[in-house]
């Protein structure tokens, strides 16, 4: 299944992830969900913990300073990956979901307020939606949702008519989880900004697949996971505009937040980005999120693009000639990874494990964003997501295992339900 890897990557990628070289290894296109890890990050974790493995900026011993050296020369990486002027732009989070309701609470707190507005887009995950509404519904402010068009787009023009002398914050995806749709971000942001409006961008989807540049983006937070991009879960990154992070107070307060604790004089907080990150942080995390970044910049983005072109290309063409499968959206306008399908008089659930039982993992359902597939009339979708090491040949098995898809019991007994 290795063979007709497409575009300008190596033959022998998919030699780098160890769990795809098993022998009963799946083929697996549930890479929006989370990705494989290659040699080169499973070792960067392993020598840290062999190594390296100490608390950081803590300890006055050789441990505690290797540590922290390779801490925050993962920072300095993630800060070069994203193009950030100043590595202190980059705070570690858990994961984007932690990134979102940091700014929410922190950022959202001191500048929403009753009467005020927060825009997000119709295609939000949940984790970059729900922190807002709930900001809008303790404060008394209006969340405002930017719609989308037929083919899950967010139009430019329909943004920028919902923009006014309210909005405080606007929220919006890069990338969609649901359909790999693109967003015209730059655009965004800058209309965001004419209105005075602070710019929150969910990066999860787009980080493993195109060039980020923050400055160029003129973004004022983004965010992201390092497992979506070759690195290990429960590391994620929140950039932030160095002279918006300097002025705010910490999220969670605690060890390594301070820089002088007493009983009754006021409490001085140290400078970002430790003021965000209170407690032991995930050091090994981030040195494995560093060797995911250097991984795929050794692979170099232009040839992931062109990877995700062949790959999303092919896929439209095999299912074209399939008369029950729909492709939702436009996938095909700026390839980003994801073709989202469904199949006339199947439910997803049952088309996913069908696909399951021949070998293939893919994703079925709502994928953490309802309210988008609410709008988009469907009770769910199977999305195809992909990374470097998806083949050609996977495609064509997925075509043919496709054929025979059949109505299963969720068809039959549940038609409308859905739960993930």
């Amino acid at each position: 299944m290795s063979q007709g890897h497409p575009g300008t990557l190596p033959t022998t990628v998919r030699d780098d992830f160890p769990l795809l070289c098993d022998v009963d290894a799946p083929v697996y296109l549930d890479n929006a969900a989370t990705t494989q890890k290659p040699q080169a990050v499973i070792d960067a974790v392993v020598d840290y913990y062999r190594t390296a493995n100490s608390n950081v900026g803590r300890g006055y011993h050789r441990l505690a300073m290797t540590a922290t050296d390779r801490y925050e020369g993962a920072r300095a990486s993630v800060a070069r990956f994203l193009g950030a002027r100043h590595a202190d732009e980059v705070v570690f989070t858990a994961n984007t979901t932690d990134s979102t309701n940091l700014v929410a609470d922190v950022v959202g707190r001191r500048v929403v307020g009753r009467g005020d507005q927060v825009v997000v887009s119709g295609m939000e995950h949940n984790s970059n939606l729900l922190p807002w509404r709930r900001l809008c519904e303790q404060v008394g402010a209006e969340l405002v949702v930017a719609p989308t068009g037929a083919d899950g787009r967010v139009d430019l023009s329909a943004f920028t008519a919902v923009l006014g002398p309210r909005v405080r914050i606007v929220a919006a995806a890069h990338v969609s989880n649901v359909l790999g749709t693109v967003n015209p971000v730059r655009e965004m942001t800058a209309a965001a900004h004419d209105h005075g409006a602070l710019v929150l961008v969910d990066g999860a989807q787009a980080v493993a697949h195109l060039p980020v540049d923050v400055q160029d983006l003129d973004v004022d937070f983004y965010c992201f996971s390092g497992h979506k991009v070759y690195g290990p879960m429960g590391i994620g990154v929140l950039y932030g505009k160095r002279d918006l992070l300097a002025d705010l107070p910490p999220y969670r307060v605690g060890g390594g937040t301070v820089k002088g604790v007493s009983h009754a004089e006021p409490v001085r907080y140290v400078p970002t980005p430790a003021r965000f990150e209170a407690g032991t942080p995930n050091v090994a995390g981030a040195v494995g999120l560093a060797a995911g970044l250097d991984y795929l910049l050794g692979i170099g983005v232009p040839a992931v693009r062109e990877h995700d072109e062949s790959l999303v290309e092919a896929v439209l063409g095999a299912v074209a000639d399939l008369d029950d499968v729909v492709v939702v959206g436009d996938p095909g306008a700026l390839p980003c990874g994801i073709v989202s399908l469904s199949v006339r008089g199947i439910h997803p659930y049952d088309v996913g494990s069908h696909l399951d039982a021949h070998g293939i993992a893919v994703r079925c359902g709502v994928h953490c964003a309802s309210t988008f597939l609410d709008s988009l009339g469907l009770v769910g979708t199977v999305r195809l997501s992909f990374a470097v090491y998806n083949t050609l040949a996977e495609v064509e098995y997925v075509q043919s295992v496709l054929k025979t898809a059949r109505p299963g019991p969720w068809t039959a007994d549940h038609p409308t339900e859905r739960f993930l």
